[in-house]
């Protein structure tokens, strides 16, 4: 498959983001980006920090954020804004307002038309993380994952104005699904969607996952016993990005609305019984 145009820009982003510049160059890109994007660094280190701007990009807490201990509470996976959220119709979510599409198709072929199913009138949430935020991503409840598949694809922007105007955007992208399950066995699913700008999702505990990559065919990887705690870090994206969580019906009440800010922590939902 030829590689995208999107792609390629990414790529070359990646490259200048991932190098290691003079200290006083490198100061003044971290301290330049910081400004401009409006950065809250007060959870991390100073700017000046981190080696390459990569680095900015995936920093970590420099203190664990406190988060209920309750099962039944399911926690924000990241920094994010809520894009859209709401109920799955049979087989049709909501990319924003006025714009649905497929789960099924977002979930692609690797993905059982059992699992497929299960989530058929379920919920959804999508999390939009800008430039800005914190870019790791957290397990939202205890949970399982039962496999990770790697599909590549383009790397459109995720931001607002690009959801309003490219049909199926989070089918087009390329994009990692992770299948889980929940404590109670309730199966969701959280897809890390890729974006235009480095396009790199990292996996923690799947390291032969390579994205914004010359691989061109999906990869498929299942597990037997993996499992993560509420809050584990499990991996970043390097620059903004999208998490679609979608969930299997009558699992969780949500208690989040589109347009909301939300943070890697904070109390989204709760467990149904």
């Amino acid at each position: 498959m030829k590689q995208h145009f999107t792609s390629a820009i990414s790529q070359s982003f990646g490259r200048f983001a991932s190098k290691a510049h003079s200290k006083a160059f490198q100061k003044m890109i971290n301290r330049t980006y910081v400004k401009a994007m409006g950065l809250d660094m007060s959870d991390f280190q100073s700017p000046e920090s981190y080696p390459t701007l990569n680095a900015l990009f995936t920093r970590k807490l420099n203190q664990p954020r406190q988060f209920s201990a309750d099962p039944k509470d399911m926690i924000s996976p990241c920094d994010s804004l809520i894009t859209e959220c709401g109920v799955i119709e049979t087989n049709l979510a909501l990319q924003i307002k006025g714009m649905r599409y497929s789960v099924d198709e977002v979930l692609g072929e690797h993905i059982s038309s059992d699992s497929k199913q299960s989530i058929h009138d379920g919920m959804f949430v999508n999390f939009y993380l800008s430039p800005r935020d914190y870019h790791r991503y957290h397990a939202p409840l205890d949970m399982q994952v039962l496999r990770a598949v790697h599909i590549p694809g383009k790397l459109y922007p995720v931001n607002i104005p690009s959801l309003k105007k490219q049909v199926d955007l989070f089918i087009e992208n390329e994009r990692v699904v992770l299948e889980c399950l929940s404590g109670e066995g309730r199966r969701f699913f959280l897809i890390l969607v890729g974006a235009l700008n480095v396009g790199e999702m990292e996996v923690s505990f799947e390291p032969r996952i390579r994205t914004n990559s010359s691989i061109s065919l999906p990869s498929v990887y299942t597990y037997d016993a993996l499992s993560l705690k509420k809050g584990d870090d499990f991996g970043c994206f390097r620059m903004g990005s999208t998490i679609v969580m979608l969930c299997e019906k009558d699992m969780v009440d949500f208690e989040v609305s589109t347009g909301q800010n939300v943070r890697f922590s904070q109390t989204i939902g709760r467990i149904k019984s």
